[in-house]
């Protein structure tokens, strides 16, 4: 299958958590970021031609998913919704400062994604019940979306992990321990079980940008 090439990109406390708690925005992690953490951030984002996150980070964060940091064209924005449930005065639905794509299934509510398509934003169907992540992703790919950054949340980066759809993992590394176990954590799911299941990285880069500890990973098998 043609898909883009796809980097998770994340901050993550020492013990892996994405957020204080479950429900929680991460821009209150975030907070603790220094400016040069964030100019890193976004220079990835003005490199790649998508950026993904999931409809509960659209809904709980309000991010506006574009280049600010530093300059460069803002990348396509793509949100899985299988219901298409987000609001509609997110700020991803401002689509005058760049383009975005709602990837939904056969179940949304049709006059939900009218309403949608009135704000300017395309409509992807991709599955019946569930985002289909293989017909997705093919589908980016022909829209000329070679590469795609993914900023989460964890359920979205464990349907890319167990797929095998993910090419690298760059992670901001915050010296803080949240703890709880309910805490969301950088990848979700079911988690894969078995030993020999396990996806396999190589640190390929290491380095201090700001106060703050980053680490890239190169991905070496293939499930």
């Amino acid at each position: 299958m043609e898909r883009p090439y796809v980097i998770i990109v994340s901050e993550v406390s020492v013990d892996g958590k994405l957020t204080l708690y479950r429900g929680a925005s991460s821009k209150e992690l975030m907070s603790l970021m220094d400016e040069e953490a964030y100019r890193y951030l976004h220079e990835i984002r003005a490199k790649v031609d998508g950026i993904m996150v999931g409809c509960e980070t659209v809904r709980t964060d309000n991010p506006s998913l574009t280049v600010r940091y530093v300059k460069g064209k803002n990348p396509v924005r793509i949100i899985p919704c299988s219901t298409a449930n987000i609001p509609l005065d997110a700020n991803v639905l401002n689509t005058e400062e760049a383009p975005t794509i709602i990837a939904t299934t056969e179940r949304a509510p049709k006059e939900r994604l009218e309403k949608i398509r009135e704000k300017g934003a395309e409509i992807i169907v991709a599955g019946d019940e569930l985002v289909d992540f293989d017909v997705l992703l093919s589908e980016l790919y022909k829209r000329g979306i070679k590469t795609l950054m993914v900023e989460g949340g964890a359920s979205i980066n464990w349907e890319l992990v167990r797929r095998g759809m993910v090419d690298e993992i760059r992670l901001i590394h915050l010296p803080v321990i949240v703890g709880g176990e309910n805490v969301p954590t950088l990848v979700g799911g079911e988690g894969f079980k078995k030993l020999k299941n396990l996806l396999h990285l190589r640190l390929r880069s290491h380095f201090v940008r700001g106060k703050q500890l980053i680490t890239e990973w190169e991905v070496i098998n293939r499930r």
